[in-house]
This record gives C-alpha cells, sequence and structure tokens, in this order.
C-alpha cells in the first residue's frame, strides 16, 4: 500500500494546480473589469449592407418551450430579406405539432422560415444542424436552443461585430437567467454560470486565450464552421468540439459580455447532473479528440497550458471523489502523515469562489444580494463531484452514449412529462456522504487536519443526495394527485 499515499498526494496537487489556475483567472477578470469600467467599450457601427443570416433552432421534444422560441426569432429586427430561420425538429413527441403551427403563422405573416424534421436523430444535435446547412444558403448563422429567449436586438448588436473582422469564426453572448430566482438550487446555477460568463470566459477573450461556443446565443460566420470541417457528432460537445478545430485552423472566437441571451435553468437536480454529465464527457472526449492536435499547434506554450485546463476543466471535479475515497485508508495507516494533504489546498481551494464573486460584482450591481448563495453553490459543486467522475470515466473507458438534452419544466405546479426518476448517482452521492462520515470522525482521533474537509464532503453529498430523493417524492406525489384528479 505504499504507493496510497502517492496517488493521493498526486490527486492533490493536480487540484492545486488548477485552483491557483482559478485565482490568476480571478485577478485578470478583476484588472479586465476595472479597465472596461474606465474605458466602457463603443459598440461597432450598424452594417451598411447586412449580411444574409441563417437563425438556426434545433429542437427534441421541447413541448414546454418551443411556442416561445420561435415567436422570440419570429420577432427579431433584422431586414427580412436577410433572414431566414429554421427549426430543425427531431421530435417524437407533440412538440413537432406545437412547432409545424408556428411555423405555419409565421410563414403566413410573410416570414422566411421553414420546418424540417429528421425521422432518425443522426449524430444528435450537431446532425441536426449539418442537415439545416445543407438546405440553406447564407454568410452567418445564429444557433439557440429550445430554452432560449433572445432578445429582438440580438441580431442587431452582434453581427456588425462579425462583419467588422473577417477572421473572426464566432460572436459568443453572455447566457443570462430567466428563472434564477425559481429555488436555491437555479439560485447556485446561476452563480456558477455567471462566474464562467463574468470571469473565465471574459478574460480567455480578452487575452485572445484559446475559448469555445457555448452551443447557443452564438453567431458562426458560416464559412469557418466550413473551413473547420463542419458540425460533427463523434462528441458530446458539438460546439467545443468545432470552436477548437476553428481556432487551430487559425480563427478567431470573441465573447461580448454585455450582450446577452437568455434562457431557462434546470429546476430539477436531476436534470441539472443529466446536463453537467453531458458537457464533462463531451469536454473530455475533444480532449481525446483534439489533445495531440493542440499540442502540436504552432500557438504560445501559455495558450496550449490554458487550452489544455479548459478542455479538462471538470477534472477537479473527479479527482474529489478519488481524493475522498483514499482519505479513509490514509487516515487509518498513515494517520494523515503524506507528503501533502487537503489543508495545502488552502488559498488554492478558493480560486473557484473569489472567481465568482469578482465576476458577480463586474456582471451586477446588485451583487452583494447575490453571492450570499455561494454556500449552495458549493455544496452542489461538491455533490456534482459523482456525476463528474462517471464523465470522466465513460469518456475514456467507456462506450458511446447517447446525447440526453436537458428536460425543461412545465408552466404551472403540473408534474414535467419530461421528469426524470433517481438514478444511481443519488445513491452513490448517499454513501459518499457515509463515507465522509466516518472519515471525519475517524480523523478527528487520528489525524485533525483532514477532518474539516471530510466534513464538508459530508454536507456537499448529502444535500445533492437529499435534494434529490426531496424532488422525487414532490415529483411522485404530484403525479398522484394529477392521476386523482382525472
Amino acid at each position: 500500500m505504499s504507493w496510497l499515499p502517492w496517488v493521493y498526494v498526486a490527486a492533490l496537487v493536480v487540484m492545486s494546480v488548477y485552483g491557483l489556475n482559478m485565482l490568476l483567472m480571478t485577478a485578470l477578470s478583476a484588472g479586465l473589469w476595472l479597465a472596461a469600467r474606465r474605458r466602457p467599450l463603443t459598440r461597432p457601427r450598424a452594417a451598411r449592407d447586412w449580411p444574409t443570416v441563417l437563425v438556426q433552432l434545433p429542437l427534441y421534444n421541447e413541448r414546454y418551450v418551443v411556442e416561445r422560441l420561435i415567436d422570440a426569432a419570429a420577432a427579431m429586427d433584422y431586414p427580412p430579406d436577410r433572414l431566414h430561420i429554421q427549426v430543425l425538429d427531431d421530435s417524437t413527441d407533440d412538440t413537432a405539432a406545437l412547432a409545424r403551427a408556428r411555423v405555419a403563422y409565421h410563414r403566413a405573416r410573410g416570414l422566411t422560415i421553414t420546418y424540417q424534421h429528421r425521422q432518425r436523430r443522426s449524430d444528435y444535435k450537431a446532425g441536426a444542424l449539418a442537415a439545416g446547412l445543407l438546405a440553406a444558403e447564407s454568410e452567418l448563422v445564429a444557433i439557440f436552443d429550445a430554452d432560449f429567449v433572445p432578445g429582438c436586438d440580438f441580431l442587431r448588436r452582434t453581427v456588425p461585430v462579425v462583419q467588422a473582422d473577417p477572421r473572426l469564426a464566432l460572436v459568443q453572448t453572455r447566457w443570462e437567467h430567466l428563472n434564477a430566482d425559481y429555488d436555491m438550487l437555479t439560485r447556485a446555477e446561476a452563480l456558477a454560470l455567471d462566474a464562467y460568463f463574468g470571469g473565465e470566459q471574459f478574460v480567455r477573450s480578452r487575452l485572445g486565450l484559446l475559448m469555445n461556443f457555448n452551443g447557443s446565443g452564438g453567431v458562426w460566420r458560416r464559412a469557418a464552421i466550413e473551413d473547420a470541417g463542419g458540425w460533427q457528432g463523434d462528441t458530446l460537445a458539438e460546439d467545443l468540439d468545432l470552436s477548437y478545430r476553428a481556432q487551430l485552423r487559425g480563427w478567431r472566437l470573441v465573447y461580448l459580455p454585455g450582450v446577452t441571451a437568455p434562457a431557462e435553468l434546470p429546476t430539477s437536480i436531476t436534470a441539472f447532473k443529466r446536463q453537467q454529465f453531458r458537457w464533462a464527457k463531451g469536454s473530455f472526449q475533444v480532449l481525446r479528440k483534439l489533445g495531440g492536435q493542440l499540442l502540436a499547434a504552432p500557438i504560445s506554450p501559455v495558450r496550449k497550458l490554458e487550452g489544455l485546463l479548459h478542455l479538462t476543466g471538470y477534472l477537479p471535479h473527479a479527482l474529489m471523489v478519488v481524493t475522498l475515497v483514499l482519505s479513509l485508508p490514509v487516515v487509518l495507516l498513515f494517520h494523515g502523515q503524506t507528503a501533502m494533504h487537503w489543508s495545502v489546498l488552502g488559498a488554492a481551494g478558493f480560486g473557484p469562489i473569489l472567481l465568482g464573486v469578482v465576476a458577480q460584482a463586474g456582471l451586477r450591481r446588485d451583487w452583494p444580494r447575490r453571492v450570499i448563495y455561494y454556500p449552495a453553490l458549493i455544496l452542489v459543486g461538491i455533490g456534482l463531484a459523482l456525476t463528474s467522475a462517471h464523465a470522466a470515466w465513460q469518456a475514456f473507458f467507456g462506450p458511446a452514449s447517447e446525447f440526453l438534452r436537458t428536460p425543461k419544466t412545465p408552466p404551472g405546479p403540473g408534474a414535467s412529462a419530461y421528469a426524470m426518476p433517481l438514478d444511481w448517482t443519488t445513491w452513490g452521492e448517499s454513501f459518499l456522504a457515509f463515507y465522509a462520515l466516518v472519515t471525519g470522525m475517524l480523523a478527528l482521533e487520528l489525524a485533525p487536519a483532514l477532518a474539516p474537509m471530510a466534513f464538508i464532503y459530508v454536507l456537499g453529498f448529502g444535500a445533492t443526495a437529499a435534494l434529490g430523493f426531496w424532488q422525487s417524492d414532490h415529483l411522485r406525489q404530484r403525479k398522484a394527485a394529477r392521476q386523482t384528479a382525472r
């Protein structure tokens, strides 16, 4: 067992590297936000000749939001002879009928809007987007997922930015939140997304580091999509995949924090975990696919390093599970006496938290009211570690998996037709919470320095599991009430 403490130490060292990188991102983000406030950005001039734009709306079983999405796209302020809206529907339920009806309504009003339905979901979202490009001509392509509600001025504010730089492949906008105040979980999700968009994405864009399209709320130059090899469905992160292929071909990507694309946040922990699993596994799949090309690319070592840290951003979550599992034998066999233990993370562990606070201060005037919910984000973030560990294992050693969309919430108090049951991760989180509790109790006597982090893990895994059980029971009660009413 002499190898065990060294594996434990190696996991902690890697986690510390990511934490320190978050501290660096925090410092850079703070400086960039201060500079932006001293020198406000000027908006690009309106284009003289507006380019043709194809707005793609990929769908799969979205009965609760499909009409809202199509209506929002139809309301965009853009020259109608330059705009083509394309509904790409792979649905197998009544979403198809709802989408056809809205398309027919807006076509009767004179809009150029088409409906495209596929019988087979080959390559999932990537396949739908690729099929849509084959059916329409355009210079630029805007993409919105089903849970988004783009503003009417979205294209007016983004298209001139793309048009001004012939080597600019993509303009990505900031995701805003339609239901951030729904409950504690959505508040935590909103904080996490704000930390990403107001911190890491902001820094990567401004400093010319490798960044990514986030799958929605962006405008692509069609020539860049085609030059990079088009949409490919061999990963669960087709957006990240195309982004890196385009940048490795010499194209630029830019992020506009001042332009927002409002979207709906998952309201159940099971839906949120499904989303995070897809994002995590997709990121690791892109690393497998493009990691060698990234290392061999003629770009600076700093860009390469930050690109690797970006593609492996979910690794620290997976390593949380590794360190927790190893902590009990470390306590029992070595009394915590290793070359390094949890306490050495120290300031590095605060990197993600500080980055989130700086991002909130940069994005929102009422940031003090929002950051008080950070404890909820910390607990959920720890609780999702098992999901990320599972995603990492699946990406490198598991089979290819289906692209599972994030279920949406119906309006009103009714139960969702897309509601997800409990999965094995909820029971796994319960076990890890108990395991961490045993570790913490033993550490109090044998290795006191390890006890605080063990108890934090108890709270994180325990809270996530408890939320899963509570929401599952609440869903069961709502279904029973609906059946009784019928």
